[in-house]
């Protein structure tokens, strides 16, 4: 069955890239204008510039603030035990759909070079007034790239229109990627325990970073919502009891704006004080020991910059303590804006980067403390080769792939190919 699947990716690789040709052509065609409106920062940022002062390592202090277990037992034992993953993956409201059968427009969304060797389009009926955001995996929570018996992809999304109420919530999908059948998904309502664990509401925030270690989940978190990242248990999965547009209790039972599960979180970090950098992008450094979250600046789309990149440990966890290490143990400067996507691995850090308009292709760079390399593609070499709205970057150690998510798109590549055409 393995064998199997790796043959139908290989096919599904070659009829992109071959999708992709004609994309390619037109980037190519522009390239020449493209190119003269780079910015300077895009041109080349230069190496990354290490912060050791306390000034700058201070602020990204983190203090954790744990719900507590009475809380989040009173919530259970009124909606229900709780569930787990496969659970959830039992009992999916959707499929994916092939890249094959994804519209043009969909399509347009994904990288020209690297090519993608996996990807899929999310129905329109189940997305449509949702932004995509964060996308993490199983090979983020286990090293041997499994949840259980399957292969997991959580996806996040924001709600973008709507009421009021509805406008800023977040939720995730829960991916079922296995080898032998089109993935399927389930929806769960990304929620925060409130009134000592009597109801909860949502939380409000875009989902611009998620990663899954070991059973509990990172989420970023926005500006509106005080601390910088919630921690989510995935053996606390709840089920919703009543299918309605409020989040929370409800007569009748619970309600989760439409989704059949709840995840309440069961912890928070906050940065030091209001004006502190706050995290826009995640992701899981398997490369470090100890493991590492690493991290980008959230930064307003006009901001000119710099960004900062920073690391926290994961800590030791033999009688279930604090998930994170509260101290940065490296942060560093780079010149990139408008910074959407980070990984780590080994000595170095990949960064994505949106260019400016929503139909504008984004780049790629790999920095190190001694330079910077881009992406290239198009017959005048432009930068502009990245998916313009991607919004994170999961590298899935057990495979290799690099796993993202642009507008209704969620596909992945080989970290291979992003350092081979890095090096052309």
């Amino acid at each position: 069955m393995k064998h199997r699947g790796r043959h139908r990716r290989r096919r599904r690789g070659r009829a992109l890239r071959a999708t992709l040709a004609g994309t390619a052509l037109a980037l190519t065609a522009a390239a020449t204008m493209i190119s003269t409106s780079q910015a300077t920062d895009a041109d080349d940022p230069g190496a990354l510039k290490p912060l050791t002062g306390a000034a700058d390592t201070a602020p990204l202090r983190l203090t954790e603030h744990a719900v507590p277990g009475a809380e989040l037992d009173r919530l259970s034992a009124s909606m229900g035990p709780a569930v787990g993953v496969g659970a959830v993956l039992a009992d999916p409201d959707g499929t994916l759909e092939d890249a094959d059968d994804c519209t043009d427009d969909d399509r347009r969304a994904l990288p020209v070079e690297p090519a993608v060797t996996t990807a899929y389009c999310w129905p329109e009926r189940d997305t449509d007034g949702w932004r995509a955001g964060a996308v993490t995996t199983s090979g983020d929570a286990d090293e041997d790239g499994r949840w259980g018996a399957h292969r997991v992809v959580l996806s996040g999304w924001t709600r973008s229109s709507g009421t009021p109420a509805e406008q800023g919530l977040a939720r995730i999908a829960f991916v079922a990627a296995d080898d032998d059948r089109t993935p399927r998904y389930t929806w769960a309502l990304l929620a925060v325990p409130v009134d000592g664990g009597r109801d909860f509401r949502g939380l409000g925030s875009d989902v611009s970073g998620m990663v899954w270690y070991q059973d509990k989940l990172l989420v970023t978190a926005g500006r509106g919502e005080g601390d910088a990242l919630y921690v989510y248990d995935l053996d606390r999965v709840q089920r919703a009891t009543v299918d309605a547009r409020a989040v929370g209790r409800v007569p009748g039972g619970w309600s989760a704006a439409g989704a059949r599960y709840v995840l309440p979180a069961v912890a928070s970090y906050a940065t030091a004080g209001a004006d502190a950098p706050r995290p826009g992008g995640i992701a899981l450094d398997r490369g470090s020991a100890p493991h590492g979250l690493v991290v980008h600046e959230a930064t307003a789309p006009d901001e000119e910059g710099p960004t900062r990149l920073w690391r926290y440990a994961f800590g030791p966890r033999p009688g279930h303590g604090p998930l994170l290490r509260t101290e940065p143990v490296a942060v560093y400067e780079t010149k990139l804006t408008r910074v959407r996507g980070v990984l780590a691995h080994r000595s170095d850090w990949y960064v994505s980067r949106a260019t400016g308009a929503p139909e504008e292709r984004g780049t790629l760079w790999r920095q190190d403390t001694k330079g910077a390399s881009p992406v290239r593609c198009g017959a005048d070499e432009t930068y502009r080769c990245w998916s313009g709205p991607a919004t994170s970057l999961s590298y899935w150690q057990a495979t290799g792939d690099v796993w993202s998510q642009s507008g209704r798109m969620l596909f992945a590549l080989p970290l291979a190919a992003v350092d081979e055409a890095l090096e052309r």
